[in-house]
């Protein structure tokens, strides 16, 4: 029987590589959660339920999933430069959809931040995902995994960046002469962090923990393995 796993944020890069990868299994099937109706990837094998954020928590009660997986987030370009309006979005609304989760009863959480994710960190952005982790972190989930994927690669659906297009054309020309302690910030397909975010999802052990490039990697290399043997079976 497929493990249930709620997930908001399911119209960004990596919801929608979650929403493809579980439907090409029998692992997990994704319930998504959304603020607007959206068109969901070609193939895709799920559930949708549009509601206003406030009405979420009774979403939470009624499919009463073990884990969710939170993918929102905005930019600083399409919150309008506008700081109130960003930590709207990539702060306030992923705290309280945790709260609201965690008051359904579910187990477990896990969060997609950034890499260099710091509340003292000079950068707004950074401060904001570091000071979001640190609030969720209080929800009191049994387990919270938050995982912090440098320069993600993929295809964004209708969202073309120009900016981060010629960052991901050119990260694997400079990635191997930066310093190690720039390693965090190497770029990451977008499927390993969709990956790794739906096998951790569905980890049993209890407890907060934060995962790198490498981390997400071995939690990816996991679920395909688990993907693979359930194929020969």
């Amino acid at each position: 029987m497929p493990e249930r796993i709620g997930m908001v944020g399911a119209t960004g890069l990596i919801g929608r590589r979650v929403i493809e990868i579980s439907s090409a299994g029998d692992q997990a099937r994704i319930v998504g959660i959304a603020r607007r109706e959206a068109a969901l990837p070609k193939g895709a094998r799920m559930e949708m339920f549009v509601a206003d954020p406030s009405k979420w928590g009774e979403v939470f009660e009624s499919i009463k999933p073990r884990a969710f997986i939170c993918a929102l987030g905005t930019t600083w370009k399409k919150a309008g430069r506008d700081e109130a309006a960003f930590r709207a979005v990539d702060q306030d609304l992923i705290v309280q959809t945790a709260q609201a989760a965690k008051a359904a009863g579910v187990l477990n959480m896990v969060l997609i931040s950034a890499a260099g994710a710091n509340p003292q960190s000079k950068s707004l952005y950074m401060q904001v995902k570091g000071e979001t982790e640190a609030l969720v972190s209080k929800v009191g989930f049994k387990r919270l995994d938050i995982l912090r994927p440098g320069l993600l690669r993929g295809a964004r659906e209708g969202d073309f960046r120009f900016a981060e297009k010629v960052a991901m054309t050119v990260a694997p020309l400079i990635e191997p002469l930066l310093p190690s302690s720039y390693e965090m910030y190497h770029s990451i397909d977008a499927d390993v962090v969709a990956e790794a975010a739906l096998g951790l999802a569905m980890r049993n052990a209890a407890g907060r923990f934060t995962h790198d490039n490498e981390s997400m990697k071995r939690a990816a290399r996991e679920w395909r393995a688990k993907a693979d043997k359930e194929q020969v079976d």
